[in-house]
């Protein structure tokens, strides 16, 4: 997935590191240590260095209980630094809620607006169809001040992701390209520690909307919470391994403190590998069979995924039941996707689906014929091979209507290890519908 932004793009297959430069007094956890300008710059060419391929410039804190900055302070605080920084050829991000700043800083060279309060002002969304920017959609309940008075949800995830949908819409009816917009659940803005860890347990939720996923978790509160750490300087150990967390669920672009500490976490970053599913033959235990008994097959086999070694079963679409493809006299088919993070290579991971389609009974007697259980390799991310054991991505599944179907649903406008899109364009055999 590509995220544009302005002069630059970025591939957030793999994580993108967004340093955090707060140049204000009074930030939660680095407040004042880098107001002047020289220091200010110094620190970001560190992380520069340290692999930060963003730099996130603030100058307004939005810590819990923290007052709104006029607008001219908050200018004055970051528009020499964020135009120093763009001068020398760093991507550099405005973290504002405000029109006046976002605007002179896109003008003197940023290249994100990064904006806490989801695009609300229609000024903003105004400077956003006037420019190339890339823009990050973050959701918060209240303000900053009260907003952690008496944080509520029915259901946390659904809430924020739906609002998060609804805000990028608004900016796509505007004129904004899908491709510029990033979004951000906002973990500890209006939010309790528990629903944020609900959110950042679920983040591939926030992937399905089919924009890049941002983790801000950097030093949060509820760091301290989950790992007993008192203060926010302590908690670069944690933050680095929420961030490995976070970018196995899908997470594109990791806003952080540390550089060093979180690039080095993300060295132990698993590739993903998208699971093709499908079943035409009932579970013989299944009373009835039919389409309730495929569909008990296959939920057999993603419980057998879910044992594999050194691997971790992440997304999984709905069920759908398709016409059958290439041998067309024989049982409709249900079939899914399942997208999995694993340590296995890929031969390696096709030998345990092997083990797991013949523990469930497939019969390889009858090219494409009825099965049981039928688990294919779709995409395995950064590995492109063609032998005669295995060839990746999978030769058909642009295709495939019960392929293409499930693997967008759970990852919209997915580009495939050889760059290839998946989309619709192509899809001719295997009519399939959700169930």
């Amino acid at each position: 997935m590509k995220w544009h932004c302005a002069s630059y793009e970025f591939d957030t297959r793999m994580p993108i590191l967004m340093g955090i430069l707060n140049v204000t007094p009074d930030s939660f956890s680095d407040g004042g240590l880098y107001q002047d300008r020289k220091s200010a710059i110094a620190h970001a060419q560190n992380m520069v260095g340290q692999g930060a391929q963003i730099i996130d410039v603030g100058g307004e804190s939005t810590r819990p209980g923290s007052k709104a900055v006029p607008a001219e302070e908050e200018l004055a605080r970051v528009i020499d630094v964020v135009g120093e920084l763009a001068r020398d050829g760093i991507c550099v991000s405005i973290d504002t809620r405000h029109a006046t700043v976002a605007s002179a800083c896109v003008e003197a060279g940023a290249s994100i607006i990064n904006d806490v309060s989801g695009f609300e002002d229609p000024a903003l969304i105004d400077l956003a169809t006037r420019s190339e920017t890339g823009l990050v959609v973050m959701h918060m309940q209240g303000e900053p001040e009260t907003m952690q008075e008496d944080p509520h949800y029915g259901d946390v995830v659904t809430e924020v992701r739906d609002y998060l949908r609804a805000r990028a819409s608004a900016l796509e009816a505007a004129g904004v390209s899908p491709g510029r917009i990033c979004v951000d659940p906002g973990p500890g803005f209006g939010k309790t520690f528990q629903h944020t860890l609900e959110l950042t347990r679920n983040l591939h939720e926030f992937v399905r909307l089919g924009y890049p996923v941002m983790a801000a978790l950097s030093r949060k509160g509820y760091l301290g919470h989950a790992y007993r750490l008192e203060g926010p300087q302590d908690r670069d150990e944690a933050s680095a391994t929420e961030a490995l967390k976070a970018c196995e669920l899908g997470a594109g672009v990791i806003r952080t403190h540390n550089i060093a500490c979180t690039a080095k976490a993300l060295e132990d970053l698993r590739p993903y590998a998208l699971l093709g599913l499908g079943c035409n033959i009932a579970a013989e235990s299944y009373p009835g069979g039919g389409r309730e008994g495929k569909v008990a097959q296959l939920n057999n086999a993603v419980s057998l995924l879910c044992t594999l070694p050194d691997s971790q079963l992440i997304d999984l679409s709905g069920f759908y039941e398709s016409e059958p493809a290439y041998l067309e006299d024989q049982e409709p088919f249900v079939n899914a996707v399942a997208l999995l993070r694993t340590g296995l290579p890929p031969k390696d991971l096709l030998t345990c689906l092997h083990v797991i389609e013949n523990s469930l009974g497939r019969v390889r007697t009858v090219e494409n014929g009825p099965r049981t259980c039928d688990i294919d390799i779709l995409d395995y991310q950064q590995y492109v091979v063609d032998t005669e054991r295995l060839t990746l991505p999978h030769p058909r599944i642009a295709e495939r209507d019960f392929v293409v179907k499930p693997l967008l649903e759970i990852r919209p406008g997915h580009i495939l290890a050889n760059d290839e899109p998946v989309t619709v364009t192509q899809v001719r055999l295997g009519k399939a519908r959700r169930i």
